[in-house]
């Protein structure tokens, strides 16, 4: 790159810079006025710099950033293995299709799953044509209650799929005990984990592959993004493939024959020296994410630590105050468990005077967001209420979270003044709502 290049670069990175500060500074906190979000994304001038240098690059699909940001994951959650792909949903869908191949799963096969799921966890056991066996959840977790798990378990049982709600790890010991016993495949979908441990160890290391979300709302961002995390060489090969098109080839994008005999392959029904980059071993996407978003993403991880602890600190003070109220009940952890928390969770309590829906029309027109947990019983959404997927009512945990359950916001753009006024105007909804 030329002087004169250079010069005009660091000319925009300064320029970008001070536009960030000016952009940012008056930003304040006004009661009633201002939105209390309940996720969001938190950026700075990093970020920003980061973003221009890429796009400066004019690398618009997977390149050098992508390179570095999934050896950047990897290190930091100790697998082996990181595939940044275009969303979390995407990341979910890939690993199940490459488990079904890796572990040679057929039509019918059975996967284990919590009732209260999301649908992009769920999805993809359904659209692989598995078949999803419900578990009914733990009222104090609100993940699965690891209890019932080997009652659901049959001769076409081969796998379990779940995530850590809100950022809460399920027993992993009991589960992986289970899966070990069954020789059955372990994947988290740690969309709302990242960072959570257990026994220590990061959650995502325990089962044969792991997901991520960088959703705005997520941990950190990449705007849209995810990624598939495993140890195992061969399943990594299958999800790539799945993941560029179903090609054999495993040349990064720009490079090519990385296996130094592009043209003396023979696969398939395919003449002896077809271009190995245009042979397909899989019935794939196209599910990468663009350089760009890895460029945020790599100034994003480097605040992971203290976006966690932003996130705790939060969790704990919600908690200590939410305490008080007799009217809830609060989240409880595995003792195992180091929860990165995604949300904050309540559950209203049997005989107060309100509904759920009172408490939630007043936090929304106090501008205070709000989220139910996933979706419920996911047995009564209308996209599985047909399907033939067990007994709504044969999960009573599930429908109370579809009742009574939702959370509140802990991520890290949340001040203690914005904590204050969702704790005093609950308490004022509370006071005018008791018998």
């Amino acid at each position: 790159m030329s002087e004169d290049l250079i010069k005009i670069r660091n000319q925009i990175m300064a320029l970008a810079e001070e536009y960030f500060i000016l952009k940012e500074k008056d930003k304040i906190f006004i009661e009633n006025i201002s939105s209390i979000p309940v996720s969001g994304k938190v950026l700075d001038n990093k970020d920003l710099i980061n973003l221009i240098q890429s796009s400066l690059d004019m690398w618009l699909t997977a390149g050098e950033f992508t390179e570095k940001f999934e050896k950047a994951i990897s290190a930091k959650t100790g697998i082996r293995h990181t595939l940044f792909v275009n969303s979390g949903s995407s990341a979910n869908l890939l690993a199940i299709t490459a488990l079904k191949e890796f572990y040679n799963l057929q039509d019918g096969d059975e996967v284990i799953t919590s009732a209260v799921n999301f649908p992009t966890t769920l999805n993809p056991i359904i659209q692989s044509n598995l078949k999803p066996v419900l578990v009914d959840a733990e009222r104090d977790t609100y993940n699965i209650d690891v209890n019932l798990i080997e009652s659901s378990i049959t001769q076409k049982t081969k796998g379990i799929v779940l995530a850590h709600t809100l950022g809460n790890p399920f027993n992993l010991e009991k589960v992986k005990n289970l899966c070990d016993k069954y020789g059955l495949f372990l994947m988290e979908d740690m969309c709302d984990a990242f960072g959570s441990k257990y026994d220590g160890a990061n959650v995502g290391t325990f089962g044969d592959v792991a997901t991520l979300s960088f959703y705005p709302a997520h941990h950190i961002t990449t705007g849209e993004g995810g990624a598939v995390l495993t140890n195992k060489p061969k399943l990594k090969k299958i999800i790539e493939s799945l993941r560029d098109w179903g090609r054999d080839c495993y040349c990064p994008p720009g490079v090519d024959n990385t296996c130094k005999k592009r043209f003396d392959w023979q696969l398939g029904g395919l003449p002896h020296g077809y271009d190995h980059k245009y042979t397909y071993s899989h019935i794939g996407y196209n599910l990468k994410a663009s350089d760009m978003q890895a460029a945020i993403g790599l100034s994003q991880l480097d605040k992971l630590e203290e976006f966690i602890k932003k996130r705790k600190e939060n969790f704990n003070y919600l908690y200590s105050a939410f305490s008080e109220f007799e009217e809830f009940k609060l989240v409880k952890s595995e003792e195992k468990a180091e929860p990165s928390w995604f949300g904050f969770p309540i559950t209203i309590s049997k005989n107060v005077s309100f509904k759920r829906v009172d408490l939630l029309k007043y936090y929304d027109e106090n501008r205070i967001g709000t989220r139910l947990l996933f979706g419920g019983n996911i047995l009564l959404q209308p996209a599985y209420y047909n399907l033939d997927l067990g007994d709504p009512n044969n999960y009573p945990v599930a429908n109370n979270v579809v009742e009574n359950t939702f959370w509140l916001g802990v991520y890290p753009g949340l001040t203690k003044e914005m904590l204050d006024f969702v704790i005093e105007k609950t308490k004022q909804f509370l006071e005018s709502n008791t018998n």
